[in-house]
């Protein structure tokens, strides 16, 4: 059957990206500024770029420093709440202590920092990278890593349209496209079906520990103008979890009476009875919780996989003509937000050799010791 199917259109491209997150589009932006004529497409699965961002996040603006110098003077961008308050809850039962911010690791420390709808900057950043001459095609998911006869990474493809329930090709069958790309960027996600792929494939998780994996459950609430303290951070621990399983969660207030409400609970828990989102729910009904939300209205919710393993369990991210984003790996475990490590992209962490054959303008050829990609070790955010 697959001798049968029609040849796939093709478009090449000096850059093929995958995934319009902070990375994806800190990396067409970061590429473009190298070198204007590079020809950089982002593929992004969601109907518009930041429609599958699940994330009311605290960032570090000095990423976006480094990327857009200036970006303060500019009206429109979605950095408008400032950070103005830290706070530490354990909870118990029927009560809560506020621990002291001073004993707290420097890491927690959120002055400077800002509260921000990630969907926001992506949005902001994917009209910075279309203003640039990136393009961007919102609603292809990439389903598959193409090779070429050597087994080298020379693009993807969007996904076939037209397939029966019973997997065969309909009446209306039509092929996916392939991109081909001298440099192939992976920031599709966690636990990315192109990324398990390529790792599994390569054997970039060798020689490193076992991922591990939470659920993020987060809600956005349009709360009482009594109730809303734009700027104020505040992250919980304890009940309603039990000792035997670790978790978190958050509240983040941002402008326009708008509350993030977010639980974390790792996915290495004992009771197998448990339910993430009966625990979350638990958790909003907390004396020092439930008040925030009298009277409120939530505007949306949803839920994501995050990796949690740490810089034991980050994979090999680069590999001939192929960069992996290194906090989709795993490297969220530095900063209580995945944001807050907005380096943004791994095109603005790379040494400064690493991009030169793009950046000169050098045609690229096949041979893997010329398209060898160098890492670092402060990547995207996400």
């Amino acid at each position: 059957m697959a001798e049968e199917l029609p040849e796939r259109e093709s478009m090449e491209f000096d850059v093929v990206i995958v995934g319009a997150g902070p990375s994806g589009l800190a990396a067409a932006i970061r590429l473009k500024q190298l070198n204007e004529d590079l020809n950089i497409v982002v593929l992004e699965k969601g109907a518009e770029v930041g429609a599958h961002i699940l994330s009311g996040a605290v960032v570090d603006p000095s990423g976006i420093d480094a990327l857009l110098p200036g970006w303060r003077d500019e009206e429109g961008h979605p950095f408008k709440t400032a950070v103005t308050r830290d706070r530490f809850l354990l909870l118990g039962p029927s009560g809560s202590i506020a621990l002291p911010n001073f004993v707290m690791p420097p890491l927690m420390n959120n002055h400077g920092n800002y509260v921000v709808s990630l969907g926001n900057v992506c949005r902001w950043l994917g009209e910075k990278a279309e203003a640039l001459g990136v393009e961007i095609y919102p609603g292809f998911a990439a389903s598959e890593v193409l090779y070429d006869d050597n087994g080298a990474v020379i693009g993807v493809a969007t996904g076939d349209m037209g397939i029966e329930r019973n997997g065969t090709p309909g009446p209306n069958y039509t092929r996916g496209m392939a991109l081909l790309g001298k440099y192939v960027l992976i920031g599709e996600g966690v636990r990315g079906s192109l990324a398990k792929q390529l790792i599994a494939k390569f054997g970039l998780d060798e020689g490193r520990e076992p991922q591990k994996y939470g659920i993020g459950l987060k809600e956005l609430w349009e709360v009482s103008p009594e109730q809303s303290k734009p700027g104020l951070v505040q992250h919980s621990f304890g009940w309603p979890l039990d000792a035997r399983t670790g978790g978190g969660s958050f509240l983040y207030h941002l402008e326009g009476n708008q509350v993030a409400v977010g639980f974390v609970l790792h996915l290495n828990y004992k009771n197998p009875y448990l339910s993430p989102f009966e625990e979350f729910q638990r958790f909003k009904t907390h004396p020092a919780i439930a008040p925030v939300f009298e009277g409120a209205k939530r505007v949306s919710y949803g839920a994501r996989a995050i990796s949690e393993g740490g810089y034991q369990s980050v994979p090999k991210l680069s590999f001939p003509a192929v960069l992996c984003s290194a906090v989709r790996r795993g490297w969220s475990m530095f900063r209580v937000s995945r944001a807050h490590t907005m380096r943004c992209c791994p095109a603005c962490s790379l040494p400064s050799g690493s991009w030169r054959p793009l950046r000169q303008g050098v045609p690229m050829t096949r041979s893997p010791k010329s398209r060898q990609i160098g890492a670092t070790a402060r990547l995207d955010a996400i």
